[in-house]
């Protein structure tokens, strides 16, 4: 899958995404700050559905949103690739290297970003970005 994408576009279409949603529990002290996080929050994650990683991660990622249940916290998704040379139109001015990577904004502000494996989980580390 390729180009733009939604989260129900994804699991609608990969039922062992779904699975592995279902099964990640997130970090509840994580998830209550994530709540109640006060600004505008934009991820834009860039996945490849053939990827393991990003299997492991956004699935988990969505999970964390499932239970985070906020307007304050918008997404998008662009799936991307697997041959290399093809990605540029979907990756154009991102510098995106490696799959998946979670860009973070608040209130329009890059914070950072998530790189192909969290640091911790990737709610941790999404509150990480988000204090900083």
């Amino acid at each position: 899958m390729v180009g733009p994408l939604t989260q129900e576009e994804i699991l609608q279409a990969l039922p062992d995404w779904q699975d592995r949603m279902v099964a990640y529990a997130p970090k509840l002290g994580a998830v209550n700050e994530l709540k109640a996080f006060p600004d505008f929050v934009q991820v834009e994650v860039y996945l490849g559905t053939w990827c393991s990683d990003s299997q492991s991660h956004v699935t988990a990622f969505f999970q964390v949103l499932n239970f985070v249940n906020s307007p304050q916290i918008q997404v998008s998704y662009m799936g991307v690739p697997k041959d290399k040379p093809s990605r540029e139109p979907y990756i154009a001015g991102k510098d995106i290297e490696k799959l998946p990577t979670f860009i973070v904004l608040v209130n329009g502000i890059v914070k950072g970003r998530i790189v192909e494996t969290p640091t911790r989980t990737v709610e941790e580390d999404l509150l990480a970005l988000l204090r900083r």
